[in-house]
């Protein structure tokens, strides 16, 4: 990728990590963020990025948001950092400077494929799947459980037109993890949704990290039957089961069964990690979360359907409370939770 320019739009932990791997092997990446102190931060002292053998920081090319009207050089890709919520406006505004045959990449979690499409065109389109554990709470310091040796990409096209044009953000994404090529990204990406359906809001309205709330009794029952929905939603809508995480194919041809597998094996990585999932961290930062983009997005396609995915609907109505500031999130709520399966 010599000579392509690179932007980050939303230099969260993962992404801001994985630019931190793509400046080190000497790629030319600019760094977009929304959060002043982290922008500052990053300029003063560079990214440090904490991992569990080693800590290291790296100079970067830090810009705050209302900088990008100052760019005049165009992107030859671009990887969304954002919150799904937040896609189309990062869209819009990094539009201008993405090459007319550049690439625009959503390194994000949920359906957001459609919406970059919408505003930089399916011939500019890529989507992504990923999988790290990482966190960040102070400006500029990444907390990364899971360096580049294991964390894992999927990378595939949006429709024909950027078919075979896949290997070119590969090769940059190679750099911070493991990557593979899919023909159907769009099934990846909602296996992901399915995993994130299980573990997002269960161990955010409990306010604990992920390892930590699945020994809650109970919990782990909420959190499979949230997943098995999330599951019979997407093959509803058309989706097929496909291997993620590595794997190289499906076990079982069953999507109750392949549900709890996908979430088992985000388990495995978590097990040692006391970092909490990204809802939990948006709630402690004061930021909403990604409520509607992942167990709202099942429980409005069920519906669509002609059903009703039940724990979904009412995790989310949970989780609405806590960020109306009705209730806080905390191990208590675990009966509140346990009742969701009555």
């Amino acid at each position: 990728m010599a000579g392509k320019r690179i932007a980050i739009m939303g230099t969260g932990a993962t992404s801001a990590g994985f630019g931190a791997d793509m400046v080190n092997a000497g790629l030319d990446v600019a760094f977009i963020d929304q959060w002043p102190a982290h922008v500052e931060a990053m300029r003063a002292h560079g990214l440090r990025v904490e991992m569990p053998d080693e800590t290291v920081t790296t100079p970067v090319a830090a810009f705050h948001l209302c900088e990008v009207a100052t760019l005049r050089e165009p992107f030859d890709v671009v990887l969304l950092g954002v919150k799904g919520y937040d896609t189309r406006w990062a869209c819009q505004l990094i539009e201008p400077l993405v090459a007319a045959d550049g690439l625009v990449v959503g390194l994000q979690n949920g359906m957001t494929m459609d919406d970059v499409a919408s505003v930089v065109g399916p011939e500019r389109t890529l989507g992504a799947v990923i999988e790290v554990a990482a966190n960040m709470f102070e400006p500029g310091t990444v907390v990364r459980q899971t360096p580049p040796d294991g964390t894992w990409f999927a990378v595939g096209a949006y429709d024909e037109a950027t078919r075979g044009r896949e290997a070119e953000v590969a090769e940059i994404l190679a750099h911070a993890g493991a990557v593979e090529i899919r023909d159907d990204i769009r099934s990846a990406k909602w296996m992901k949704l399915v995993a994130n359906a299980a573990e997002f809001l269960p161990s955010s309205i409990l306010g604990l990290p992920l390892a930590d709330s699945v020994a809650v009794p109970g919990i782990l029952d909420v959190m499979r039957a949230a997943g098995r929905e999330a599951m019979r939603t997407g093959i509803g809508l058309g989706h097929r089961l496909v291997p993620i995480f590595g794997d190289k194919r499906v076990e079982v041809n069953d999507p109750d069964h392949h549900a709890t597998a996908l979430f088992d094996a985000v388990l495995k990585g978590w097990t040692l990690s006391d970092t909490k999932v990204a809802t939990l961290q948006d709630w402690i930062k004061g930021r909403r979360g990604e409520i509607d983009e992942i167990n709202g997005l099942v429980a409005t396609e069920q519906a669509g359907l002609g059903g009703e995915a039940a724990v979904n609907r009412r995790l989310v109505e949970i989780a609405q409370r806590i960020e109306r500031g009705e209730l806080a999130p905390e191990p208590s709520n675990a009966d509140l939770l346990r009742s969701l399966l009555d």
